[in-house]
């Protein structure tokens, strides 16, 4: 058996070649600093959780950044790990095509709520707490 040849550079291959991708990536908040500021700035309530945003200066770098937080009040390690997670997973499907560019988030879980609460009404009520924020509320 002849071992497989290695495709030549000028050789292209549709499977190899990366999709295009439109949507805008998110980073993670992680300095304290960063949650600071943001604290200072709008917020947004609602049933389960807390969303804070902070447009950033022009000259700081642009791009989406979002943070997350719950406290001891959320409940224990699990109730905190699981109130989290679907904190993430509602900034992940949401902020790639209704974030700001520039603009810094901060989703702060709530007490009992943020881990009980439908997902699709905590996704519902993220995105009326975008459009309060963004200053589109009707």
């Amino acid at each position: 058996m002849e071992p497989p040849q290695a495709a030549s550079p000028d050789q292209t291959s549709e499977v190899n070649a990366p999709a295009a991708v439109s949507v805008r990536s998110v980073e993670t908040l992680t300095k304290r600093q960063d949650f600071q500021r943001v604290a200072r700035a709008r917020r947004a309530a609602k049933p389960g959780f807390i969303v804070q945003m902070r447009r950033r200066a022009p000259e700081e770098a642009g791009g989406i950044r979002v943070g997350f937080t719950c406290s001891k009040k959320v409940g224990n390690a699990v109730a905190r790990n699981r109130a989290k997670r679907r904190l993430r997973e509602i900034a992940r499907l949401t902020l790639p095509e209704r974030g700001l560019d520039g603009a810094d988030y901060v989703l702060i879980g709530r007490r009992e709520t943020t881990a009980t609460l439908p997902f699709d009404q905590l996704l519902r009520d993220f995105n009326a707490a975008l459009d309060v924020l963004h200053g589109e509320a009707r």
